[in-house]
C-alpha cells in the first residue's frame, strides 16, 4: 500500500539524498506470501460466517447490524483479492531465488495496478469508517438514548451508503492520481526524486492521513463520552449492567483494532514517505521505516480478520436492541 511505489522495483536516483542508504528488503516477498495466506484463510472464514449470520437472522435488522454488514463486506473485498497478490509475490520470490538473480516484472498491466490499489483502500478505509460508524452508533445509544431518529434503520442505510460512496471515491482517486504522474509503461511506479512526483506523493499522503486522523478523532471523542456516561450509570439494574459490560467490550475491541492495525501503519507510512521523497534526510529513519513497512502493511491488512470478532462481542447488543434504534423502531 505504498504511496509512491507499489512494487518497490523502481531504482533510486543518484541525485537522491538517500541514494547511498540502501537496505535489503527481499524478505518482504516471503512475508507477504505467508501473511496474506493466513489472512485469506481466516478472513474468508470469519467474514463469511459473520456476513451470513447478519444477513439471515430476522432479529438483527437495526443500525448496528447495517454497519456490521458493511464492515464485513469491505473486509471481503480485500480477502477475495489476496490469491492474485499471493501469486504475484510468489513469482517475485521465485525470481529472486533464481540463478540469474533478476526480478522480471509480471506484466499484469495498468488494470491490475488500479484494481489492486482500489480494493486495498476500500478494505482499509472502509474498515476505518465503518468502525467509526459503530462507535458513533454506541455513542447515541448510551449518551443520547432518546435520540432514536439518528439510529433508525433508514438513517443507518443512508449513512452506510454515503460511506460507501466516500470510500469508493477515495479508493478510485488515489490510483488515478498515481497513474496521472507515473511513467507510461509503469503505471504503479513513481520516482520520489522527481519534483512533480513529490507533489503527487505528498498530496496522496495528506489525503490518506486525513482519512485516518479525522475518523480517529471522532472515534476517540465518541468513546470518551460513552465511558463517561457509563460511569454515571454504574448503579443500574443487572440487565442494564450486562448491556453496559458488552458495550465496554465493543469499545475496547474497536480501540484495540485501531491501535494495533491502523495507528502503527500510518505512523510508519508518514516516516517512510517523507524519507523516500527526501524531506527527511535521515538514513537511520529511512532504513527502519522501510524495513518494518511490510510488517506494518501486513498488520494493517489483518484488521479484516479481527473485525468479525467485533460482531461476536456485540452480538448481544445487536439482538437485544429493537430494529430502528433506541428500542422504538419497528421491523
Amino acid at each position: 500500500m505504498e504511496l509512491w511505489n507499489m512494487t518497490d522495483d523502481a531504482p533510486p536516483k543518484t541525485s537522491s539524498p538517500l541514494s547511498n542508504c540502501t537496505l535489503d528488503t527481499s524478505y518482504r516477498f516471503t512475508l507477504y506470501q505467508v501473511s496474506y495466506s493466513v489472512i485469506f484463510l481466516l478472513g474468508l472464514a470469519t467474514n463469511s460466517l459473520a456476513l451470513r449470520r447478519l444477513c439471515l437472522s430476522p432479529y438483527i435488522i437495526n443500525s448496528t447490524a447495517i454497519y456490521m454488514v458493511s464492515l464485513s463486506a469491505a473486509d471481503l473485498f480485500f480477502v477475495i483479492s489476496l490469491p492474485l497478490r499471493i501469486y504475484y509475490y510468489h513469482r517475485k520470490a521465485q525470481a529472486l531465488s533464481s540463478d540469474t538473480g533478476e526480478l522480471p516484472s509480471w506484466a499484469a498491466g495498468e488494470a491490475y495496478c488500479h484494481l489492486t490499489f482500489t480494493i486495498k483502500y476500500i478494505s482499509l478505509y472502509g474498515g476505518i469508517f465503518f468502525l467509526v460508524c459503530i462507535a458513533v452508533d454506541r455513542y447515541f445509544a448510551v449518551v443520547h438514548p432518546l435520540a432514536s431518529t439518528l439510529r433508525r434503520l433508514r438513517v443507518a442505510q443512508l449513512v452506510s451508503g454515503g460511506i460507501w460512496f466516500l470510500v469508493l471515491g477515495l479508493s478510485v482517486s488515489l490510483p488515478l492520481l498515481r497513474s496521472a504522474a507515473a511513467h507510461q509503461h509503469q503505471p504503479c511506479l513513481l520516482d520520489p526524486s522527481s519534483q512533480h512526483h513529490q507533489t503527487i506523493i505528498l498530496a496522496a499522503l495528506g489525503l490518506v492521513l486525513g482519512s485516518f486522523l479525522l475518523p480517529a478523532i471522532l472515534l476517540l471523542y465518541s468513546y470518551c463520552r460513552v465511558l463517561g456516561a457509563l460511569r454515571q450509570l454504574r448503579h443500574r439494574s443487572r440487565s442494564q449492567h450486562r448491556g453496559h459490560r458488552h458495550t465496554l467490550t465493543v469499545i475496547y475491541w474497536v480501540l484495540g483494532v485501531f491501535l494495533l492495525c491502523f495507528l502503527p501503519y500510518h505512523i510508519n507510512l508518514l516516516g517512510y514517505t517523507l524519507t523516500q521523497v527526501g524531506l527527511l534526510s535521515h538514513c537511520g529513519l529511512a532504513k527502519v521505516t522501510k524495513a518494518v513497512h511490510p510488517v506494518m502493511l501486513s498488520l494493517a491488512s489483518a484488521n479484516c480478520c479481527l473485525n468479525p470478532l467485533i460482531y461476536y462481542f456485540s452480538s448481544s447488543l445487536v439482538h437485544r436492541e429493537a430494529p430502528g434504534g433506541g428500542g422504538s423502531g419497528s421491523r
